[in-house]
This record gives structure tokens, sequence and C-alpha cells, in this order.
């Protein structure tokens, strides 16, 4: 007689995690796919722009980029084609400032098309035209030359921020001409930027000129010192945070989402009163845009030494150089196509500051759709 026949043991483990398996399923007990972490956003791409006062070795950049880390900006790159040129200090060093070059020749022979290919950035922060000031090119030709970058710049990302510099004073022994001829330019700038630039990709003008020392803050009437840098660096900074915090579309072709772009505003100062000292003064900020603005952010650059030392209506800081950053109080940032909203302050000045005179802008934020 032949013996019942017996199952392997691999046979029996099979067959249960079969019958395991088809009682869970009418269950819905099935193993659940594997969570995908959403994928971080890329970093906002920074290019530093200009020649050699940017690029070699432009030492306020490692001020900004450090200033912008500690502040709390963190996803953040600057871009360029050139390596970090020494400072002293760790940063995000690449850049785009080419000892010597003049931006007239830069946009003559087409130069920043392939570079900005290259770095792919969201914001430009431009100082640039000191080399054609000191060879007494006119600034028509200057800034037609601006022109034609910003057109460069767009063409690589519609939507592509960039920040322009007044340009830093210019006193060197061989050009006598130069200190006047940047006072001449840099006056053109402001009405060049409003002409050029557009709700989608905004131009905004940064005073490097006002408050800066060729004596005090170059080592040779043109290069900052370790003060230029950080004057310079801090003028920047305001300006930089504000288009941070408004919001940067970084796929080129994409008009970004209602109420990220920064909107069209304008600042203007009047003195209420002076003493021996000090004074008082106002900013009137309105809304020069065709859509709301959800907040606005001023910066004030007191002359002649001044600082403020007070503000209400607002809430400001104080950089080392004196220049102040001004934000809206939570009742008046909300302004209307068209309306303003003032804020006040006072400041010390030394007793032969003469008569009271501060040099302000404006950022604005669009409110939501």
């Amino acid at each position: 007689m032949h013996g019942t026949p017996h199952s392997s043991p691999h046979l029996r483990v099979v067959f249960v995690l079969g019958l395991l398996a088809a009682l869970l399923l009418p269950l819905g007990l099935t193993s659940a796919p594997r969570a995908t972490a959403a994928p971080a956003a890329d970093p906002v791409r920074v290019m530093p722009l200009g020649d050699s006062i940017t690029g070699s070795p432009g030492c306020w950049r490692a001020v900004l980029w450090n200033r912008l880390v500690n502040s709390g900006y963190k996803d953040i790159d600057f871009v360029g084609t050139l390596p970090p040129q020494g400072c002293g200090q760790a940063h995000d060093g690449d850049n785009e400032g080419h000892g010597g070059e003049l931006v007239t020749n830069v946009a003559d022979r087409n130069l920043l098309p392939g570079r900005l290919a290259s770095t792919r950035p969201d914001i430009v922060v431009m100082h640039f035209g000191t080399n054609d000031v000191w060879s007494s090119i006119a600034p028509d030709r200057i800034l037609a030359a601006y022109t034609k970058l910003v057109a460069q710049m767009r063409a690589s990302n519609p939507d592509m921020r960039i920040l322009v510099a007044q340009l830093i004073p210019m006193n060197p022994s061989s050009c006598a001409a130069c200190a006047q001829r940047v006072v001449d330019f840099n006056a053109r700038i402001p009405g060049w930027a409003r002409a050029t630039g557009t709700d989608r990709s905004p131009v905004t003008v940064v005073d490097q000129w006002t408050g800066f020392s060729t004596a005090t803050d170059t080592y040779d009437g043109v290069h900052p010192n370790a003060s230029g840098d950080n004057k310079i660096a801090a003028r920047w900074f305001p300006a930089l945070a504000a288009v941070l915090d408004a919001g940067v579309p970084q796929d080129p072709g994409d008009p970004g989402d209602p109420g990220e772009d920064p909107a069209a505003c304008t600042a203007r100062f009047r003195a209420v009163s002076s003493w021996q000292g000090g004074y008082q003064g106002e900013v009137t900020v309105t809304n020069t845009s065709a859509s709301a603005v959800s907040g606005w952010t001023t910066t004030v650059v007191p002359a002649n030494g001044a600082r403020l030392t007070q503000v209400w209506n607002g809430t400001h800081t104080t950089a080392a150089d004196g220049t102040a950053t001004v934000t809206n109080a939570a009742w008046n940032g909300a302004l209307a196509p068209g309306a303003s909203a003032t804020f006040g302050f006072t400041a010390s000045a030394p007793a032969t500051a003469g008569t009271p005179a501060a040099t302000v802008t404006c950022t604005g934020k669009a409110a939501a759709g």
C-alpha cells in the first residue's frame, strides 16, 4: 500500500501566503504606494554684472551674500561665468564682472547672450559703465547699450528682474573730468529705467552714488575699499531683498502667479522742520502701477551725514552707512492705484549739514488678484 503523499514545506508556505493574500484583498489591505516627496524649489539665480568694481575682487558681493544668508535668504545662487576672486570670506563668488570691460563693447559685440545662456539668471544686479564714462562715451550711447542688454536679458528670461545702479563716484588722478561725467550720467538713469521697465520685467534703480566718498571709500578714486564694499552691499540689500520677497518666476515664458510681481511706486521726501543738530522729515509713497499694492518698502538715504533716529507709520532698520529701509505698518501698506501713504521720521544731523535732504526710492508688492 502506498502512503499518503506529503506536500513539501516550501509548497505549504506558498499556499498559506496565497490564501492570506486572497483573504486580505477584498478588505483593501494591500500595501500602499510609497509617498514621494515634492521636489524642492530651485534657488533664485542672481547674476552680478559689471566690470572690475563688480568682479575683481568685487568684495561687496561677499558682504551682500553673507548679509542675505544671515537675514534668512537661503535659496539663492549667485551665478556668472567667472569664478570667485578672493575677498577672504566664505561666499558664493560666481559673477559676471569683467575687469576693464565697457558696457558699450559688450552690447556692440553681443557678448551677453552667451553668458546668460550659461548661467540662466532670474535677477541681474548691474553696476556697469564706469569704463565708458572714463572713456568719455556719451550718456546716450551708454544708455542705448543698457537698453540692448535689457532686451537680451528678457530674450533669455521674459520675467527677468533687473537692478541697475547709479554708479559710485569716480575721481581718478588721471581724469579730472570723470567726477562730473558720473554725475551727468547718473542723472539720466532714472528716466531711462522708467521708460524701460515693464510690469513683467521691472527695472529698479539703486542709488550707489549718494553718500559714497572717493576719498574714504575707494583706494584709488575708482575701486572700493572695505568701507566702500560695505556701502555698496548696504544699498543693494534692500532692493534685492524686496525682489526676493515679492517672488521671482523661474520658468522662462511663465508669467508667474498673480500678486508675485513687484509693483511700481514712487517715494517723495520733504522736510517738515529743522533745528540745530536734526530735523523732521516726511516721505510720501504713491502707487503708480495699474494694480493694487499690498505692501511697500522704501530706502531713505539722508544727505550730509544725517541718520534716522525715529520713524512712525512704518518700521525701519538702518545700515552702518546710515541708509534706512522703511517698511509699511500694518494699516498703511495696502494702496489702490494712485493712492498714497506717508510716514514720518526724525533724524540727527551734524551742525554743518545744511538744508535737510534725502534720496528716497520705493518698491511695492502687488496684491493678489
